[in-house]
């Protein structure tokens, strides 16, 4: 999943980043408000970190003209600011959480977490298909009850399968939510990892139904073909 950090103390910034990048998010990041809305509204983002204070436009601004444009990206406010009125103000434009410096990661993690699964009411961390599960926490993958092993980027790409089960993915959607803005990635690298998926997902559970789908000419899809 693909996450946008707009921070302008490049400190946080980098933790942010290293942090979730650990976990196995794509992360961009913009140091001022007006970097930062163009490339919420050029890039298909799955959550928003987005600090109050900005240089050009403040956060506030920022997520007021995302909302404004009927973009509905989840948003999570960082800011020193604790007072209610400055949470209100954040909430009331837009913003779908909040939270105060200084924090502690795992805190802001957790709340991406939760960010994430809203949208499609995900309750549950652990995603399923058929015998197959994902845990987006603890990172385990099973199928038929057997430890699956996988990368980083292995392991990205899976998560987004499951989050959209049974429907067709294209290439260019897959590098938009599982490759960062900076990553050189051509069309046949997806072709590639989802190659390593089924290597892994597929081919050594020979009394499993295949989960991993080619539609030629429009991408993949993720689901037990009925």
């Amino acid at each position: 999943m693909r996450v946008l950090v707009v921070e302008d103390e490049p400190k946080i910034a980098r933790a942010i980043k290293k942090g979730l990048t650990q976990e196995t998010f794509a992360v961009d990041v913009c140091m001022d408000g007006d970097e930062g809305l163009r490339f919420a509204l050029d890039e298909p983002y799955d959550v928003i970190v987005l600090d109050r204070m900005l240089p050009g436009k403040d956060g506030v601004a920022v997520c007021k003209e995302l909302r404004a444009g009927g973009n509905q990206t989840p948003v999570l406010f960082l800011t020193a600011k604790d007072k209610v009125a400055d949470r209100v103000d954040g909430l009331n434009a837009g913003a779908d959480d909040y939270l105060v410096k200084p924090f502690a990661f795992e805190e802001l993690l957790a709340r991406v977490r939760t960010l994430l699964r809203r949208p499609t009411q995900l309750l549950s961390p652990i995603l399923t298909c058929d015998s197959l599960s994902l845990n987006t926490q603890t990172f385990e993958v099973t199928r038929a009850g057997k430890s699956i092993q996988l990368t980083q980027r292995e392991f990205a790409l899976l998560e987004y399968l499951l989050r959209h089960p049974k429907q067709i993915v294209n290439k260019d959607t897959i590098i938009a939510h599982v490759w960062d803005y900076d990553a050189d990635v051509l069309p046949n690298t997806v072709e590639v990892y989802i190659g390593y998926l089924r290597a892994k997902i597929d081919k050594p559970f020979k009394n499993q139904p295949a989960l991993i789908h080619t539609v030629r000419g429009f991408g993949y899809k993720l689901g037990v073909k009925t």
